[in-house]
């Protein structure tokens, strides 16, 4: 079930990604990071007064960790898309699976095993044969904040787990992440004048950005607490697959060559993880 909680999650992010797309020439992408945690925000709290739990945490320097850590990595993507082509960004920013697999390893101790690693690694194999990212050589610092996006959003993933491991509700974890979104997006977003006032097309595209993106959160976060961490990572790698038949439905975007086989690819490194995370994981000097 966690295996299949990460899989929506990964659908919702690239809804939420088509609504980005669409939002793009309407705001700017300090506005979109503002709405996008200002309508998650006001969702937890209707969802929390739903299910009558309480917004305050015991918790708090741990839900500030992963609020600051997964914002920032947001805003990194935001501007490597900016200074990259697109396919490069994404590839960059989907390193993230790896440097979990090391987080846990070097950081938490945890013995990962090298061919739980290898089958991360071909999922990014996978991601590059189908993104097919290209360089410049004066885009070296742009590549450097992408990486950046990627390695920030593993310590926001394990984060993710880690609250759940404390007991803490999703909602209450998505309510804080998108409290802090929005603290960040502000100013961010007014950087270049007032915020935009959206008309009703304009307010269906954020309400989607928000309502996706909320919606994604409490999926991943779920995946996280009860699901292998190394699992829900890799399977991450789905939204470029999801985002990918996205672009060829909607804007009748053409996939590279041998999109097929690197789709192939992405789904197998899934299948790897989740059977060899299945397994006892033998120790660190015996694989």
């Amino acid at each position: 079930m966690a295996a299949l909680w990460m899989i929506a999650a990964s659908f919702l992010f690239a809804c939420m990604g088509v609504c980005v797309k669409l939002g793009s020439t309407l705001f700017s992408t300090g506005e979109l990071v503002f709405y996008r945690g200002f309508i998650g925000f006001l969702m937890m709290l209707v969802l929390i007064r739903l299910q009558q739990v309480s917004w305050r945490t015991p918790h708090w320097r741990t839900q500030l960790t992963r609020g600051v850590s997964g914002t920032i990595a947001l805003m990194c993507y935001f501007y490597a898309i900016g200074h990259l082509p697109l396919a490069t960004a994404v590839t960059l920013s989907y390193t993230s699976p790896l440097f979990v697999a090391m987080l846990l390893a070097l950081w938490y101790k945890e013995p990962v095993g090298k061919g739980l690693f290898g089958a991360v690694a071909l999922g990014f194999c996978g991601i590059v044969l189908l993104l097919k990212p290209t360089l410049e050589a004066n885009q070296w610092f742009g590549a450097m904040v992408g990486m950046g996006s990627g390695l920030i959003s593993s310590i926001a993933y394990v984060n993710v787990r880690e609250l759940g491991r404390l007991g803490e509700t999703e909602v209450r974890t998505v309510l804080w992440f998108s409290l802090v979104t929005a603290l960040f997006g502000l100013p961010w977003g007014m950087l270049n004048g007032p915020l935009h006032l959206p008309d009703a097309h304009g307010l269906l595209i954020l309400l989607g950005v928000g309502g996706f993106g909320g919606l994604a959160q409490l999926a991943m976060t779920r995946a996280y607490r009860y699901g292998k961490t190394i699992v829900a990572a890799n399977l991450a790698y789905t939204t470029v697959v999801f985002s990918s038949l996205f672009g060829v439905l909607l804007w009748q975007e053409h996939l590279a060559p041998g999109a097929v086989a690197a789709i192939a690819i992405i789904i197998g490194s899934g299948i790897l993880v989740s059977l060899a995370a299945r397994k006892p994981t033998p120790p660190a000097d015996s694989d």
